[in-house]
Formats: structure tokens, sequence, C-alpha cells
């Protein structure tokens, strides 16, 4: 077996090399992972939160509800739903690229879990700091945003760095739908080049890298986040 690695230096017959086309399509990969990121860490944040109201059976029925659905689909599903389904059932969306329909579906679906980790992360926290935040005359929502929440998300991030790596590697199933995104490079590149080896050596390489990246962003957050003396320990914390 001999090794090529000059196949990426090859015309990939539109005027690209494919070294060029990879890295093209690293950056969907990317685009693809950020966005959903984002949409799943707003969504979930929001429907964690809601899931913890005191005296709120309905909002938490409704929130609890959510995480179920879209935690019990497959993610190939939810993908194939959001790109043929709801333009075909909601025909306002036939306009909507399906970049954006891609981003909706595995950003919901990461919602569902990034929402109970916020869920169990709030649960996590002492009772006396809810009712320290009421005793100083905190409204619930203000308890909720100067107390409960910045120290819940501390609580939350390794379960939160595991699931924003997940999240990059789930991305890939946007081949399914014809975004040009690693996976798919990968698979025509190989088609075209009989070059698998290579190819997907070096596509391996870059989930990697991309993994190892989001890994030391959020190791770097939690150090420069970590409160002295907070130590949870069991599904709890303390002071």
């Amino acid at each position: 077996m001999t090794w090529d690695w000059q196949v990426f230096l090859q015309d990939d017959g539109s005027g690209r090399t494919y070294l060029e086309w990879m890295l093209e399509a690293w950056r969907w990969t990317l685009a693809v992972a950020g966005s959903s990121w984002l949409v799943a860490m707003v969504v979930g944040a929001v429907v964690g939160t809601l899931r913890t109201l005191p005296n709120r059976p309905v909002v938490s029925a409704l929130a609890n509800a959510w995480v179920e659905l879209f935690r019990n689909i497959p993610l190939l599903v939810q993908i194939f739903l959001w790109y043929f389904v709801v333009p075909k059932v909601f025909p306002a969306f036939q306009k909507v690229p399906g970049f954006v329909l891609v981003v909706f579906g595995l950003g919901f679906f990461t919602s569902a879990r990034i929402a109970e980790q916020f869920r169990a992360g709030i649960q996590a926290l002492p009772k006396g700091q809810r009712y320290a935040a009421m005793a100083m005359g905190f409204t619930t929502a203000q308890s909720y945003r100067y107390v409960i929440l910045p120290m819940a998300f501390r609580i939350i991030l390794p379960p939160l760095t595991s699931e924003s790596m997940n999240l990059l590697k789930n991305s890939s199933v946007a081949f399914a739908v014809s975004i040009a995104e690693l996976t798919m490079f990968a698979m025509q590149a190989q088609e075209e080049t009989s070059r698998g080896i290579e190819v997907y050596l070096a596509v391996t390489a870059l989930y990697a890298v991309s993994a190892f990246a989001v890994n030391r962003v959020f190791a770097l957050i939690e150090k420069k986040m970590r409160v002295p003396g907070f130590i949870v320990s069991g599904g709890t914390g303390g002071h």
C-alpha cells in the first residue's frame, strides 16, 4: 500500500484543489455546528429553567414535553422532518435555506439535552441560595438571573463541554440533505480519487482538531468562572 498525499493538490474538476474543497467543507461544518450550538444554548437554557420554576405545573409540563419530544426522536429523522416535511406542511419554510433548516433540527435536538443539564444543575444547588435571594427581596426572575443560573452554569460546564463536542460530531448528519460539510466531502472525494485512506484520515484529523479546540475553550471558561470554595459532589452543591 502506498500513500499519496499529493491527491489534495489535484484539481477537483471545478478549478479548485481537493485541499481547498476540504477546507471549505470544514468551514461549513463549523458553521452548522456553531449556529446549532447558539440555538441549542438559548432554547435549552430557557426550557431547562422553565422546568424548575416553583408553582408553575403547566409551564413545567410544557417544558418537559419539549425535552421528551426532541430527545426521543432520532436526530437523522428530525433532520429529514425539517428538510422534507416542514416545508410541505408550512409553505413559508420553502424559501428557508437548507442550511437554516438543518440548524433548527440539530439545534432543537441538542436543546433538549442541554435543557436536562440546566435542570439538573439548578436542582443541584442548595435550596438555601433560592431562599437567600428571596430574603433579599429578589423576584423569581431576579433570583434566577443573579443567583441561581450563574451558579448552575458553573456546575454544568463539564457535561456542557461534552455535549458541545457531540454537537460538532453530530453536524455530520447534514450530509444527508446535501450540505457540503466534511462528511460529504469525504464521501465524494473518495469516490472521485479512490484515495479513501488519505481523505478519511485528513477529515478525521479536522474533526479531532475541532473537538479538541472546543474542549480547550470550555476548559478555559471553566477555569475563569470557578468560584473559590464552591464544591459540587454527588449531584449537590454547597459552600
